[in-house]
């Protein structure tokens, strides 16, 4: 039996009991669990645009970022975003919450934070971009929280506005763990990365050249996607083999991760580009096919290929691209959240027998994600299952 013995001073003793009494035996009523993309969703985090600012133009963003937008990071990098789209696309998220909790799901997020700040380690100076994207960097496997490293040096600190909020789940019985810090230091990127044209691009992501060398381990968590045992990685602008091996190593012999990789010129964060929908149920980016799609239908995958996406040429995309209409959230197997503009794929989801909650963020979109990338999921109701064989 386990006793726990009060320290004098009252408060603080009796604090340190309920904490770890709070800790005991919580498997059962843990508020944190979360095994695939597809089970009902009961509480979810959704991402802030307050304060959002452009990333200073380092040699990690213009590698993801395409050239027709970067005079606008030469001009606003270490500024805030157009006031008059940020006002919208904060407006828009308020709404998309609104309708999840209609929809049933508890909605939780992160704190507000002075994004403009100016910080600096030993190894970097720099200022803050946002917590607009929970998927980037808080990854649910189980009842585990894992707060991934991120590889941009304005996202060094992104971990504090969520912060209030893991503890709270810890301090329910959730576990927390944090992946290595990287240095950032300059060893970690590739400092003279030639990516002019889409042509450069195309060429170097195919012979497996990227802005992010193998320094140390970075990640963004929004490069993995889960499948029950089975998670899905790529090598990206912003996660190494170095991150993925950490996290094979870490989630090993529970979880199996897979390397995937596909046909594109910019790979960063792979929900738009491979978005699992379903158990053996995937949205597969026809601009970006993948390279190993034959595992996939050998275990029996459905693979279905979204149409092209509906958005205008003239709409800003600073930090991403049209295929944000893939960038869906189910809501269960048979709700999925989906661009109320993207009628086209809207018909794709009722043709496979899925209802679409239709909700605006075009402006929202502009700060590079969709649905998915807006969220993570923490809790839905369902068990650790294989669907990959």
């Amino acid at each position: 039996m386990l006793r726990v013995r009060c320290l004098r001073g009252g408060s603080r003793g009796a604090e340190a009991a309920h904490l770890i009494g709070a800790m005991l035996g919580r498997a059962q009523e843990c508020p944190v669990c979360s095994y695939n993309e597809w089970d009902p969703l009961e509480e979810v985090i959704v991402g802030r645009a307050e304060n959002a600012h452009v990333p200073p133009f380092t040699v990690e963003v213009k590698a993801n970022t395409y050239e027709k937008y970067w005079p606008f990071y030469q001009k606003h990098g270490g500024q805030s975003f157009p006031a008059d789209h940020l006002k919208k696309a904060v407006a828009e998220i308020e709404e998309m919450c609104n309708i999840m909790s209609h929809e049933g799901v508890i909605v939780r997020r992160p704190e507000p934070i002075d994004w403009s700040v100016e910080y600096k380690t030993p190894d970097f100076t720099s200022s803050g971009m946002y917590a607009a994207m929970p998927r980037d960097i808080l990854m649910v496997v189980g009842n585990e929280i894992i707060e991934a490293p991120m590889a941009w040096r304005s996202r060094f600190f992104e971990y504090r506005a969520y912060r209030p909020l893991i503890k709270e789940y810890f301090r329910k019985g959730a576990k927390w763990t944090t992946a290595p810090k990287p240095t950032m230091a300059d060893e970690l990127y590739d400092q003279d990365y030639p990516i002019r044209t889409v042509e450069d691009r195309h060429k170097l992501a195919a012979e497996g050249k990227f802005v992010t060398t193998e320094h140390e381990p970075c990640f963004d968590a929004a490069d993995f996607i889960r499948a029950g045992r089975d998670l899905f990685v790529q090598r990206s602008q912003v996660t190494n083999y170095m991150g993925i091996e950490w996290m094979r190593r870490h989630l090993a012999p529970d979880y199996k991760i897979h390397i995937i990789s596909f046909k594109d010129p910019n790979p960063m964060h792979i929900d738009a580009t491979f978005n699992i929908i379903g158990p053996g149920l995937v949205l597969s980016n026809p601009d970006r096919p993948c390279r190993q799609i034959d595992m996939f239908k050998k275990a029996g995958w459905t693979i279905v290929k979204p149409p092209t996406p509906l958005i205008s040429d003239d709409h800003p995309l600073w930090m991403s691209s049209k295929w944000l209409s893939m960038n869906v959230l189910m809501l269960d197997e048979k709700r999925v959240m989906v661009e109320a503009n993207e009628t086209t794929i809207q018909k794709m989801f009722e043709n496979l027998g899925i209802k679409t909650i239709k909700v605006n963020i075009r402006h929202a979109n502009s700060l590079g994600g969709g649905f998915h990338c807006w969220t993570t999921d923490v809790r839905r109701r369902g068990t650790l299952q294989s669907y990959f064989h």
